[in-house]
């Protein structure tokens, strides 16, 4: 076995485990490289069916591409596509003016509790990395979140010999990372040897790219010329800025990602 071998193997256990554990499973999609990767090694996991739904809150804020990309995706591997905003809070005129982690708060974290409380999930997929981001270097692959969603980085259970806690109080939930263990390099020399197609905003046009998808007044592009996975890669060998530097709501606040994800945040 190859290093991405290692890797999808890694990955298909840890969602086959999961889907072993618990009655209740649902998977993150923000339609970002990493859970497209993700939505790819599930089908794996299940010889080409997806025996949960895919989950997108939607804040109304993304790229129009995003979406379109979304729904046809959806359509084309025949998945199941729950998708919810947190209407009360769009209705109250929430938007990124009134501070993008507030914003964040209502309608992402607020929105995923919903879901959970809505459609009783005892387990939510995620397609976080340890390497995007310094608070996710905390998470455990199989890490517990309680009745309100909250996240106590500070008393987590030991991983050893891929022992996973996967009990846990009634009313509480598991959040799954069956990529934990990948990096962003890993991600798109996958892409490239899979041929996973993803929405076209990470190539470059008249001199910029996505390099991280979120919402759009709260994600800017980078420059490059960079139109093929080989010449991102390539990109990626020699840039010195960080994955998440194009993000609005990891400058408002130094802490920003680990207090959004404290209280519930993916």
């Amino acid at each position: 076995m190859d290093h991405l071998d290692r890797l999808e193997a890694q990955s298909i256990f840890i969602l086959r485990e999961a889907y072993k554990k618990f009655g209740k499973l649902g998977m993150l999609w923000s339609i970002g490289k990493d859970s497209t990767v993700m939505l790819w090694l599930a089908k794996k996991a299940f010889f080409g069916h997806c025996p949960f739904p895919f989950i997108h809150v939607d804040t109304t804020n993304k790229i129009p591409e995003m979406i379109a990309f979304r729904d046809r995706m959806a359509k084309e591997y025949n998945i199941e596509l729950i998708v919810h905003k947190n209407q009360e809070a769009l209705d109250a005129g929430m938007g990124p003016h009134q501070g993008r982690l507030v914003c964040c708060k209502a309608l992402k974290t607020d929105g995923l509790q919903q879901v959970v409380t809505k459609y009783e999930f005892e387990g939510l997929i995620l397609g976080i990395r340890r390497d995007e981001e310094g608070s996710r270097s905390k998470e455990r692959v199989f890490s517990e979140r309680n009745k309100d969603s909250e996240w106590d980085y500070t008393n987590q259970a030991p991983e050893l010999w891929d022992q996973f806690k996967t009990d846990f109080p009634k009313g509480n939930h598991i959040r799954v990372h069956p990529i934990l263990h990948w990096n962003e390099m890993d991600i798109w020399a996958y892409i490239e040897r899979e041929n996973i197609e993803l929405v076209d905003l990470y190539f470059a046009k008249n001199g910029k790219r996505y390099r991280s998808l979120g919402c759009a007044p709260c994600t800017g592009q980078i420059d490059s010329n960079a139109v093929t996975v080989k010449e991102i890669i390539e990109e990626l060998k020699n840039t010195k800025v960080g994955e998440r530097a194009g993000r609005a709501q990891d400058q408002e606040d130094s802490y920003a990602m680990q207090k959004l994800r404290k209280d519930g945040y993916m």
